[in-house]
């Protein structure tokens, strides 16, 4: 069986690019290209995926909470992020959120066929100068979101809702629980994140930058 491999852009011209740029290195592989977060998440219900290039910011993105999803269920899976975003502090914090590179979209064809390599390799990459000038502001972002990251996925869902502002009924619909378990899922959530209420929560939700609109549950 060939491995498979997912490109997750919304740019389609983007998308072929990379696949054109990665394929000699993955020989023979499967190299599926996908626009949204939620067709990513049904291909890796379907299939078995060696690699995922993601971007956090499609249409219907999730951020880093769609990462730490993904992570969540699949933990073994390489992700890595291509993003136009060159900001230190985002590329720290995906790879906090456990992405195992994160590629400018900016950088050369060749650029992106080594760092692709690389991760292929068994190693992360991080783009130059990425480790410098981190803040004791940003080692406290950095610690919000490994305490995230350690959210199951059902409670990283419960957490991405309340950070909506969705009560407990329609947390529990949208899901699929009784109210009971949502309830549960809230208590732990508060739990291992150090706080006690949901405004809270929506606080520590903005290191994730879950405040934008238009972000679905599943």
């Amino acid at each position: 069986m060939s491995q498979i491999i997912i490109i997750a852009d919304d740019h389609p011209l983007f998308r072929q690019a990379l696949r054109e740029t990665i394929a000699p290195i993955f020989k023979g592989a499967q190299i599926c290209e996908l626009e949204s977060l939620e067709e990513t998440k049904s291909k890796l219900l379907q299939q078995s995926v060696e690699l995922l290039l993601l971007d956090l910011r499609m249409p219907d993105s999730d951020g880093l909470a769609g990462l730490m999803m993904i992570k969540g269920m699949y933990p073994a899976l390489p992700v890595i992020i291509v993003s136009a975003s060159e900001e230190a502090e985002t590329v720290r914090a995906a790879i906090q959120a456990g992405a195992a590179g994160y590629i400018y979209k900016s950088y050369s064809l060749r650029q992106i066929h080594d760092a692709v390599a690389q991760v292929n390799q068994g190693d992360v990459h991080i783009p130059e100068g990425v480790d410098q000038g981190v803040t004791e502001h940003e080692h406290q972002e950095l610690d919000t979101i490994a305490k995230i990251s350690s959210l199951t996925p059902s409670q990283l869902r419960v957490f991405v809702a309340l950070s909506r502002g969705f009560m407990n009924k329609q947390i529990a619909a949208d899901m699929d629980i009784s109210e009971a378990t949502v309830k549960a899922h809230v208590t732990s959530v508060y739990k291992k994140l150090g706080v006690r209420s949901r405004t809270q929560a929506v606080m520590v939700s903005k290191a994730l930058d879950l405040t934008k609109e238009g972000i679905e549950l599943g």
